[in-house]
């Protein structure tokens, strides 16, 4: 029977022989994170104040429907009623749309001004890392054409 041969030792030494920078690593996981906070709160600050005007709207409708669940003495009175109960609602909701429009509008804002700041970023962090390699790769370059 024949044995399978173990890799483990080539595997080493080759990954031992490609130097790999775990402080970029590092450092890029810990700037994906901080957007993805950023990121997060904007999401988060907009689904608080989306649900507050929800509320808000629904609070405001339901005590404008009181007055049509009452008993009236004419039935002319039950038409007003129910006339009056949209127009106001007509009215909420365009106030309440208009509200949810200023929130879309606050979260498309600090998206792109999260996206701009993390392009400028990752562009600096590109250059630092150019710098890095042209460095070590002239240092391996010189060091080789002295021996």
């Amino acid at each position: 029977m024949t044995k399978t041969q173990d890799f483990t030792k080539y595997m080493s030494d080759m990954m031992g022989m490609m130097p790999v920078d775990t402080g970029a690593m590092t450092e890029a996981f810990k700037t994906q994170a901080a957007f993805a906070e950023k990121m997060s709160a904007v999401a988060l600050n907009a689904a608080e104040q989306s649900a507050e005007i929800s509320h808000k709207w629904t609070r405001e409708t339901l005590n404008k429907m009181a007055p049509v669940a009452t008993v009236k003495d004419e039935p002319a009175d039950y038409a007003k009623s129910f006339t009056d109960f949209a127009s106001a609602s007509a009215e909420v909701a365009a106030e309440n749309m208009a509200a949810f429009a200023e929130i879309a509008k606050k979260v498309q804002m600090d998206t792109v001004e999260l996206m701009m700041a993390a392009g400028k970023e990752a562009q600096e962090d590109a250059t630092v890392a150019v710098k890095k390699a042209t460095a070590q790769a002239t240092s391996a370059t010189k060091k080789a054409a002295s021996k």
